[in-house]
Formats: C-alpha cells, sequence, structure tokens
C-alpha cells in the first residue's frame, strides 16, 4: 500500500469534509491512495543504487542524472528513469521537493502520451506521486499536466487510469483547476470509470467526481455523462464498500434540478428509503438529507418517498440517530406529513431550483 490522502487533507484552505453535507466524507474518501506499485525491485544494480541513495538521504546526484535519462532519446533509459523517479517519489517528501526542483515535471509528463504503455504508466505513476507535495501542484499544472491525464484516462492502461484519476483528484484541490478539469473532458471519464473500472477504479473515479462536482458545471457534466445510474445501483449494493462514497457524490449532484430528476427517473428512492431502514448510522443520515433536499417543493417526490414505507425508519432515527441524523429525519416526517393540497402544492411539478 502505497502512502495515502489524509483523512484530513484541505482544499484552498478547507477541509474535505466542508464540502459535504456532514464532516464525515473526509473518513469516506480517505482510502484514495497514491501510486500502489511493488516496493523497490532488488535485482538490478539501477535498484541497488536507489536503494543506497534513499537509505543514505543522498539522492540529489542520482535525480539530477535520472532526469537527464528521461530526457535521452534511449527508451530502456526512460523506462529505468521514470520507474526511478516514481519509486524516489513515492513516499519521500523532500524527495518530491528535489524531483520537481530538478526539472524532471515536464519530461514526466510528455512520457504520458508516449505510445510505449510502460512509460506511459510510469509517466503518470510520477506524476500523481509528485502531486502528492503540495508545493508541487501549481507547478505540474502550469507544466501542462492536465489535458495529458485526460488523454490517460481515456486510453491508459488500467492502472494509468486509475492513477490519472487520483492525479486529476490532487490537480482539482486547486480550486481554480476544477473548472479547467471539467472542461477537459475529465468528467465523462471518470463516469466510464466508475460504471466499468474495477474496485479501485470506481473508489478513485468516485473520490475525483466528489471533489469536481463541487463546481455547477461539473455537476452537470456528470449527470448528462449518466452517473446517476451507476451511483445507485453502488449505493443499492451493500457488499461494495462504497455506499459512502456514492452518497456522497450523490448528495452534491441533487443540489441542482436535472440531479433530482435523474435521481428519482433512475430509481433513487427505493435504493436511498432503504438505506435510511438498513444502512449505518452515517448512511442514514445522509440518505436522509438528499431525501429531504429532493422532497422540498415537490409533492409527486414526497408521495413516492411515502410510498416507499420511508416513515418508520425515518421516526426510528428520530429517536436514536445522532443529532444531525435526528435533525434531517424530523424536518422530513414533517414534510412528508404536510397536507397534500392547497396552492403550495400545485407547484409542486416545478422542479427547478
Amino acid at each position: 500500500m502505497e502512502a495515502e490522502i489524509p483523512t484530513n487533507f484541505t482544499y484552498m484552505g478547507r477541509s474535505f469534509g466542508e464540502l459535504s453535507i456532514n464532516d464525515d466524507s473526509s473518513s469516506a474518501f480517505s482510502d484514495c491512495n497514491s501510486d500502489r506499485s511493488g516496493e523497490f525491485p532488488t535485482a538490478s544494480a539501477h535498484s541497488r543504487r536507489l536503494l543506497v541513495a534513499c537509505a543514505s538521504g543522498d539522492s540529489d546526484e542520482l535525480i539530477r542524472q535520472l532526469v537527464s535519462d528521461l530526457e535521452s532519446g534511449s527508451l530502456s533509459l526512460q523506462r529505468q528513469a521514470a520507474t526511478e523517479i516514481r519509486l524516489l517519489a513515492k513516499n519521500k517528501q523532500e524527495n518530491r521537493l528535489k524531483i520537481a526542483r530538478a526539472g524532471a515535471i515536464r519530461p514526466l509528463i510528455s512520457l504520458i502520451s508516449s505510445s510505449d504503455s510502460q512509460l506511459q504508466e510510469n509517466g503518470v505513476t510520477a506524476i500523481l506521486n509528485l502531486s502528492l507535495c503540495d508545493e508541487n501542484k501549481d507547478l505540474i499544472t502550469v507544466s501542462g499536466a492536465i489535458k495529458p491525464l485526460v488523454r490517460a484516462l481515456k486510453s491508459g492502461t488500467a492502472t494509468a487510469k486509475e492513477n490519472a484519476a487520483c492525479a486529476l483528484l490532487r490537480l482539482s484541490q486547486i480550486e481554480e483547476n476544477k473548472v479547467v478539469i471539467g472542461r477537459s473532458g475529465a468528467v465523462p471519464l471518470l463516469v466510464y470509470l466508475l460504471e466499468n473500472g474495477g474496485s479501485r477504479g470506481k473508489k478513485d473515479a468516485l473520490t475525483a467526481l466528489y471533489s469536481l462536482c463541487s463546481v455547477k458545471e461539473n455537476k452537470i457534466r456528470a449527470i448528462q455523462a449518466g452517473i446517476m445510474k451507476p451511483l445507485v445501483e453502488i449505493m443499492a449494493g451493500f457488499e461494495t464498500g462504497m455506499v459512502d462514497k456514492a452518497a456522497y457524490v450523490l448528495s452534491t449532484l441533487v443540489s441542482v434540478a436535472e440531479g433530482k430528476t435523474t435521481l428519482v427517473d433512475e430509481g433513487g428512492i427505493p435504493v436511498l428509503v432503504e438505506i435510511v431502514e438498513v444502512g449505518t448510522q452515517r448512511q442514514k443520515e445522509i440518505a436522509t438529507a438528499v431525501l429531504l433536499q429532493i422532497c422540498e417543493d415537490n409533492l409527486i417526490y414526497r408521495t413516492m418517498v411515502s410510498r416507499e414505507g420511508a416513515i418508520p425508519p425515518l421516526v426510528a432515527l428520530s429517536q436514536s440517530g445522532t443529532t444531525r441524523a435526528r435533525e434531517k429525519a424530523e424536518a422530513l416526517i414533517a414534510l412528508l406529513r404536510q397536507p397534500r393540497s392547497g396552492n403550495n402544492e400545485a407547484r409542486t411539478s416545478d422542479v427547478s431550483d
């Protein structure tokens, strides 16, 4: 297991949890990791020099040589250099800074567009590892990493796609990059990874989408790309271990009218009611909050939620949940029990915000 994004990481000075309706979102997304490759191999002379340099802390000369090798015309030298840079940047913050200062970022970015899959994968992974250092993010961005990372997300190996998703997540922690990443075509590709990737790919896609969808135009892109269907499917599958992640992403999407409509069209209401009934306390709270959002000013949705049998589990939650969960449950119960006639209810077919 590689270096992890901390559970208390921040976006522009704000904790991850502040982007959600619930401060617990940071722990829900804490396992979007960096490079998951194997540890240092030990068979070659190159590998032994890497181990010695790391153990001694004297990596400056080695890093300069590796950057020179990256810029050589030799495919074998480039492969070896990219591998060693990736590993040097894997866990040690000091090395991440040294590598960036030695001029490695631009040649690494050029490798992301390589037709050689190993070079591309190592280039993506090295950029991901370097992006774990906050001081490197601006340099990575201005050096032109976003578009190549998006291309890797589209056509790279499975590992390259997963690591590209994580690298884009790290760069999206610079607020203005969220729009740039969205306009570069990343959102539909992340939705595709969410729907078709393996377990790790789905988790990484969810985490990146959660960050990017704090921007309204990216919410719309995700909804138009079909995100709601896989989100509902993931929330319905408790065995996946991704219910919390999917629910947090969903909570960002239902803040726009298109999100509410698409959620209902994809059969989300029965799934959310089931979560309120049998989910964990955190899952119950966020499912209740989402139901509360979609039921505001919409009689049809309130009726659908009531008919799914939501009131009994909501009553139970209002009596035994956390303070926030009780408040949300009580508010939703009051909304569901409102009279279903009158001038105010006549407007409920209009779901626009």
